[in-house]
């Protein structure tokens, strides 16, 4: 399980955290995903032999926001 913490600057009210939070969530191989508003930050616990960084970060730039690597 690998568990890491994505910058994603443009999050800023309840609708960010649901959209990113459902939307990764239904990703198979993920765990856990939590959407901070402060400090704009996601977490995110996941099997890396199911889902890819890559696909996770798709999945958030598809609903919207920019994750900052």
């Amino acid at each position: 399980m690998i568990n890491l913490t994505l910058s994603v600057p443009e999050v800023h009210c309840d609708h960010c955290v649901m959209s990113i939070e459902s939307a990764v969530g239904a990703l198979p191989g993920v765990d856990t995903v939590a959407v901070h508003l402060d400090p704009k930050t996601v977490d995110v616990a996941f099997d890396d032999q199911a889902v890819s960084l890559d696909a996770i970060i798709e999945t958030i730039s598809e609903q919207g926001y920019e994750v900052v690597r």
